[in-house]
C-alpha cells in the first residue's frame, strides 16, 4: 500500500504501450483459445467443495459428506454450515464474509453474463451457502460469532473434515469484544447479498439487510479489532490494516442497498480520518478494502444524482481508484508505487498466496474498464493515459496466465486445462474420500499416511485458485508447499467476475483472437 498521491498526465497511452514491444511472448498467443466458460463453471463448483455442515441433495462434489454438524454445540449456539476458508478446517468469519461479499459483487456487475452461461443457480447456491451461516452466527443485535475452530489444534492434525477430532471451539464479538472489522465486513457481505436476492427471494433479502444494519451499528458503536479481541485468529487472519476500511465498506454497500443518505454520508464524512481517499493502494484482499471502496465511489461519481453533491470527495475517491489502476498498469512514475512483475508479466505482490492479489486486481480492472467504456471516459496516469480496452486488456492477460498461458505452462484453476496442480495443499482432497473409506482417519495418521505422499490428490479440488508461482514464475506442487499451493475461496471469488465477462465477449463477438491492444509488462 501506498500513500503518495497521483498526478495526471495528458500523453496518451499508444506513446507508451504497444502490442509488439516487450510484452510477453505467451501473451501474443491466440488469446481466446481458453474456454472461460468452463472457467467459471469450475470456480463456482469449487464452493461446493469447501462447504460445511449438512451437504444439501444436489451437492455436485461426491467426495465430500457432512461435517461440522457440532458446530456451537458446545456454546449453546447452532453453527452448523458456512465455508472453510482453504485447506484447513476451521472456519474464519472475515475471510467468509468477504468472499460472499465478491461473489455478490460478480452477480451485481455481471448477472446477465453468469446467466448467459447457465450458472446463475450455482452463484446464489454460493452466496447463500454463506448468508445462511452470518444469519446464524449474529444471534443477537450485538453478537457475532467469528470463528469456529482454533488454527493450532487444526494444523497440528492432517484429517478430513469428516473425521474432526481436533477443537470446535467458537469465538464471539460482542460489546466487551468488540471485532469492527469483521462486523463491517460481513455487514457488506449480507448488504451486497440482499440485492442480489432482491428480484427473487424478497424475504430472505429483506431479512439479510435487518441484520447486515445491526452489525453495521454494532461495529461502528463497539470499536475494535477482531483480532485483539479473538486472539485465535491473530495467527492467521490478523486485522493488520484495522477496522476503519470496513466501516467505510460496510456503510457503502448498504448506501448501494438502501439508498439511504445516511450510508452516504457515512462515507463521504470520514472519507478522509478513516484513509479512504489519504490511502493510494496496491492491494485489494481480506484486509484491505480500500481499492475497492474506492472503485465503488469513482462508479458512483458519475451518476447524476451525485455529480453535484459530494462531488469533490467522489473525485478524490476516484482519484485513488485510479492510482491504484494505474500501478497495476505500471504507469505511475515511481518504480515503488507501481506493482511489481514476474519476467513472465504476472502481478506479484507478496510470496505467500499471491494470486490472491492478482484475481482481485483483475476483478477491479474488469469492473473499472466497463465503467470507463460506460462513460467514454479514459483513466489518467501519470505516465500516460489509458483507455478501458488498454485496461481490460491487462486485466485479461492476469486472467489468462492464472489459466495457463505463464512460462509454466501450468492452470492455477485446479481441474482447468491439461496441466494443473495435482497436490494441492488441502485435506479433504489429499485423503481418501469419506464415500469410500468410512473408518476414521486420525490426527497424525492423516500426516502419516496421506500428507507426505508423493501421489497426486485422490480428490480433485476442481476450481480450486491456489497461491501460485513465485516471483521466477515458478510454481512447485508439493503438498507441504502451502504458500504456494493452497488455494483459498477469495482467490477464486474474485475471479468469477472475470471469468464470466471474458466469456460474454467470447460468445458475443464470435472470436478466436483478441483485437484488444496489449500492454507491456516492463517492470
Amino acid at each position: 500500500m501506498e500513500m503518495k498521491r497521483r498526478k495526471g498526465s495528458s500523453i496518451y497511452v499508444r506513446q507508451w504501450f504497444s502490442a509488439v514491444s516487450i510484452f510477453a511472448p505467451l501473451l501474443l498467443q491466440c488469446c481466446f483459445s481458453l474456454d472461460y466458460k468452463e472457467a467459471l463453471s469450475k470456480s463456482l463448483l469449487y464452493f461446493e467443495a469447501q462447504r460445511s455442515g449438512r451437504l444439501p441433495y444436489n451437492q455436485r462434489v461426491s467426495w465430500r459428506h457432512h461435517s461440522g454438524l457440532t458446530d456451537g454445540l458446545q456454546q449453546g449456539v447452532d453453527l452448523v454450515g458456512g465455508y472453510y476458508d482453504a485447506g484447513d478446517n476451521v472456519k474464519f468469519g472475515l475471510p467468509m464474509a468477504f468472499t460472499v461479499t465478491l461473489l455478490s459483487w460478480a452477480v451485481l456487475e455481471y448477472g446477465k453474463e453468469i446467466a448467459a452461461a447457465g450458472e446463475s443457480r450455482h452463484a446464489l447456491e454460493a452466496i447463500k451457502w454463506g448468508t445462511d451461516f452470518f444469519v446464524k452466527a449474529h444471534t443477537r443485535p450485538h453478537v457475532l460469532w467469528v470463528q469456529v475452530g482454533d488454527g493450532g489444534t487444526d494444523h497440528y492434525c492432517w484429517q478430513r473434515p469428516e473425521d474432526m477430532a481436533t477443537s470446535r471451539r467458537a469465538y464471539k464479538i460482542d460489546e466487551d469484544r468488540p471485532g469492527s472489522d469483521v462486523a463491517a465486513e460481513t455487514a457488506a457481505a449480507m448488504a451486497a447479498a440482499s440485492i442480489v436476492f432482491r428480484t427473487t427471494n424478497t424475504h430472505y433479502a429483506s431479512l439479510l439487510l435487518a441484520h447486515a444494519q445491526q452489525l453495521f451499528e454494532f461495529g461502528d458503536k463497539f470499536r475494535g479489532r477482531y483480532d485483539e479481541s479473538v486472539e485465535a485468529a491473530k495467527g492467521y487472519y490478523p486485522s493488520l490494516s484495522g477496522y476503519k476500511d470496513e466501516l467505510l465498506w460496510g456503510a457503502l454497500w448498504l448506501y448501494k442497498a438502501t439508498d439511504n443518505d445516511y450510508y452516504l454520508n457515512y462515507v463521504i464524512e470520514n472519507a478522509k480520518s478513516f484513509g479512504g481517499i489519504t490511502w493510494g493502494m496496491t492491494e485489494f484482499s481480506w484486509d484491505v478494502k480500500h481499492a475497492g471502496i474506492q472503485v465503488l465511489l469513482a462508479k458512483l461519481a458519475t451518476k447524476g444524482k451525485h455529480k453535484g453533491e459530494h462531488s469533490e470527495i467522489l473525485k478524490e475517491y476516484r482519484t485513488k481508484a485510479e492510482y491504484y489502476m494505474c500501478a497495476n498498469l505500471n504507469m505511475n512514475n515511481s518504480s515503488s508505487s507501481n506493482v511489481r512483475r514476474t519476467p513472465g508479466g504476472l502481478l506479484y505482490v507478496r510470496r505467500w498466496n499471491n494470486l490472491q492479489y492478482v484475481s482481485s486486481a483483475a476483478f477491479l480492472m474488469t469492473v473499472y474498464s466497463d465503467h470507463l467504456r460506460s462513460t467514454n471516459d479514459i483513466l489518467s496516469c501519470e505516465r500516460g493515459s489509458v483507455g478501458p480496452d488498454e485496461l481490460f486488456a491487462f486485466a485479461k492477460s492476469q486472467v489468462d496466465y492464472i489459466l495457463g498461458m505463464n512460462p509454466m505452462g501450468t492452470s492455477y484453476l485446479v481441474g482447468f486445462g491439461p496441466k494443473y496442480p495435482q497436490r494441492v495443499h488441502h485435506r479433504a482432497a489429499s485423503i481418501v474420500s469419506y464415500k469410500h473409506e468410512k473408518s476414521f482417519i486420525g490426527c497424525m495418521q492423516g500426516y502419516f499416511t496421506y500428507f507426505g505422499r508423493r501421489d497426486p490428490n485422490p480428490n480433485v479440488v476442481v476450481g480450486a485458485v491456489v497461491g501460485g508461482p513465485d516471483m521466477d514464475d515458478q510454481f512447485e506442487d508439493r503438498r507441504g508447499n502451502y504458500m504456494q499451493s493452497e488455494a483459498c475461496t477469495y482467490n477464486t471469488a474474485s475471479l468469477v467476475g472475470p471469468f464470466a465477462r471474458l466469456y460474454y465477449l467470447q460468445q458475443e463477438h464470435d472470436i478466436s483472437t483478441s483485437d484488444l491492444p496489449l500492454i507491456s509488462t516492463g517492470r
